[in-house]
Formats: structure tokens, C-alpha cells, sequence
């Protein structure tokens, strides 16, 4: 039988992202999945809000981090993955699409020898089918890309966090427009987490909620029956819809810092002479991604 994972969430509003805690017992074995660290873009300046909220509960219920997971390098939010590391001294695991990714953003920054497009940055890359523990509970990965060609899920226990795959039924699916997105192959791996046992509990990355509470967690059935973007929609007619969406939708607010941050594993640039980071913003340089 699959022990169940205990999971608790964490929201940022400002990005409207969630940070998960799944952890086995009080007192056992945790990983932290995709958590924020918050950037004010007009002033240029980062802080541990959010961490420090993720980081209280962890240590109020006395648990020992053994990783720190993302499920692909975010275009709408800056890792802290870094800050936990240091933190806590646990891995920081991606899939090891994360390289061609790296190679993209690191042409498009004009990064020099010093950044290395190799994955280093991150302590492991994950295959599809990858297998490890976090205490008592099972834990696998399953690539999902298509929202970015490095995505991947995590199937902990019986619960599952599928990064940006689907999002809200009433809000559907993600968009698929990035260097390495492919709709066609997001609808294949949205069909695949469909495809796990009815029990399994789906945990967003993301949720964008006008009348309600944010929730992050969502069965099976509802994103199958309910989702606006795959109820009664074949694959064929997903792939025109999500592409003539994806021609309509705004460049993400934080997609040039975020890209250098989580490329690196959540690690800031090197400090300047004067002591200074810098992010470098290059002019109409993502014109020639597409």
C-alpha cells in the first residue's frame, strides 16, 4: 500500500504560485517543492518572505529536509532553492532537461566561461522513471515536459505535484510558448497524470482564483471531467486551441530575472567590484527565442 504523504502548502499571492512541504510524519523526513523566493522587480531588491514562512513549519514540526525539488526552471518566479540549501544542506534536484535550457538562456544573457551549461549548478538530474525516498515514503519521477521541454512530476506517497501542467479546471491548462514548449506533447503529458489510480491527489504549481480561496490540490476526476481545456477536447483540437491561446498571452512579468536565478539553482550572480549583483536585462533579446 502507498503511505500517504502530508502535504502543506504555502501561497505567494504576488505570484500566485505555490510552495509545498510533504513531509512523512511530525518529527520525520520532508522535501520542499518549488519554493519562492520574492523579488520586487521595481526595486530590484529579493527577500525570504515566503521562505521564511516555509522555513518555520519545517522546523516547528521538527523535520529533516532531504530534498529540494522543482519540477523545471520557472519563468514566473525566482528559487529559493539556494536559501534552503544553505539552510538545511539538502540537494536541489531538476530534470536533466534543465541543460538545453541552460545552453538557450545562457546565449541569450551573454553569459561568459564562468557559467557552465552542463547542469552542475543542481546536486541531480532527474530521469524519467527516477526512483528515491523521502523518509517512509516512495517517491518517482515522471517527465511531463511540454509546458518547457525540462518539466517533470512527482508522484510522493499518493500525492502527485505536477509542476505546470494543469492548472484550476476553470482555468486549464498551461501555456506551452517557451524555447522547448510543445502543445502537443503537454497534452500527452497531461494524459499520462490522468492516467494514474483515481486516488492520487494533484498538486499545482500554480492558481490563479477570482471568487475563491487559492487551492492547490485537485482530484483526478475533476481536472478529467472538469477542466475547461481538456473535458470532451481530443488531443487534435487541445493542440489548435493551446497554440492560438499561446499567440494571445503577455511575456511572464518576471521572466528575465527569474531565468537567471533558476538556471543557476536559485544561486544570485557573483557580487561586483563594488560589492553589487547585477541581473542583466537584455533589449528585445526574447524576440529571438521564438
Amino acid at each position: 500500500m502507498t503511505t500517504p504523504a502530508r502535504v502543506a502548502p504555502f501561497y505567494d499571492p504576488d505570484t500566485s504560485t505555490f510552495t509545498y512541504v510533504v513531509y512523512d510524519r511530525d518529527g520525520g523526513s520532508a522535501a520542499i517543492v518549488d519554493p519562492v523566493l520574492d523579488y520586487d522587480v521595481v526595486a530590484a531588491r529579493v527577500s525570504t518572505r515566503s521562505a521564511d514562512a516555509v522555513a518555520a513549519f519545517v522546523d516547528a514540526h521538527a523535520l529533516k529536509v532531504e530534498w529540494i525539488l522543482e519540477t523545471h526552471a520557472h519563468a514566473d518566479h525566482l528559487t529559493a532553492a539556494a536559501w534552503f540549501k544553505d539552510r538545511y544542506g539538502a540537494p536541489v534536484a531538476i530534470g536533466r532537461g534543465i541543460v538545453d535550457v541552460q545552453r538557450r538562456f545562457k546565449t541569450l544573457f551573454g553569459f561568459g566561461d564562468e557559467f557552465v551549461a552542463d547542469g552542475r549548478q543542481f546536486d541531480r538530474l532527474f530521469d524519467d522513471g527516477d526512483t528515491f525516498r523521502i523518509g517512509d515514503l516512495d517517491a518517482r519521477v515522471i517527465a511531463t515536459p511540454g509546458h518547457t521541454g525540462d518539466s517533470l512530476s512527482y508522484v510522493i506517497g499518493d500525492a502527485v505535484f505536477v509542476g505546470d501542467t494543469v492548472f484550476a479546471p476553470e482555468t486549464g491548462t498551461a501555456r506551452c510558448d517557451f524555447p522547448g514548449g510543445d502543445a502537443a506533447q503537454l497534452r500527452a503529458s497531461i494524459d499520462r497524470l490522468l492516467a494514474l489510480p483515481a486516488g492520487m491527489r494533484l498538486f499545482l504549481c500554480h492558481d490563479y482564483p477570482k471568487d475563491r480561496e487559492p487551492q492547490g490540490e485537485w482530484s483526478i476526476d475533476a481536472q478529467r471531467d472538469g477542466n475547461v481545456h481538456l473535458a470532451g477536447v481530443d488531443a487534435a483540437r487541445y493542440v489548435e486551441m493551446r497554440r492560438a491561446r499561446d499567440a494571445t498571452l503577455p511575456v511572464p512579468r518576471l521572466i528575465l530575472p527569474a531565468l537567471q536565478v533558476n538556471i543557476r539553482a536559485g544561486r544570485l550572480p557573483e557580487q561586483d567590484a563594488n560589492g553589487l549583483r547585477y541581473l542583466r536585462m537584455p533589449i528585445d533579446g526574447l524576440d529571438t527565442l521564438r
